[in-house]
């Protein structure tokens, strides 16, 4: 018996690592890796929340490795973010140097530029070194003024660990 796909052909059009058996890595930084599918309710607001919990980039200036948890939060629009173009995107940061808040910059802006959302934040929790941790938060909106509003709202009250999650929840 075959089995039925839930999708079309229209639906996956430009979706091409999800479900290739060869995944390749890019040694450098690489946010055209990044993919997108058409969001089927648009209308309706609704979180999605990506959290990896392997980040890994490079000090730009020691070269020594940083490691991080990355939050990523949005309301998408017309557009949504393939798991798996992203997993590789943000693996692409490995060999990557830049400091931890332009890390997370990027991140926000290469989804916002992808998907065109209608509010996106990006949480970095990076492990201490040298006795200091790093949390930077960026977020973005559409410039509608409810997600404008969610924007504001959000940045004020942001504060290190608010829009992550306990980790113990995931496993």
């Amino acid at each position: 018996m075959k089995k039925k796909k839930s999708k079309s052909k229209n639906d996956l059009a430009g979706i091409s690592l999800l479900g290739n058996g060869a995944t390749e890595y890019p040694e450098t930084y690489a946010p055209e890796i990044l993919e997108a599918f058409e969001n089927k309710n648009p209308d309706q607001d609704a979180w999605t929340s990506f959290i990896c919990t392997e980040f890994t980039s490079l000090c730009p200036k020691t070269g020594q490795p940083d490691f991080a948890k990355i939050f990523i939060n949005y309301i998408a629009d017309k557009k949504m973010v393939e798991s798996k173009s992203l997993k590789i995107y943000l693996f692409s940061f490995r060999n990557h140097g830049d400091f931890h808040e332009d890390c997370v910059q990027k991140i926000c802006k290469d989804l916002f530029k992808l998907m065109k959302p209608k509010y996106i934040e990006v949480i970095g929790e990076f492990t201490p070194r040298g006795g200091i941790a790093i949390f930077p938060y960026v977020a973005m909106s559409n410039g509608q003024k409810k997600y404008d509003a969610i924007k504001d709202q959000r940045e004020m009250n942001y504060s290190p660990g608010k829009y992550g999650m306990d980790l113990a929840k995931l496993y």
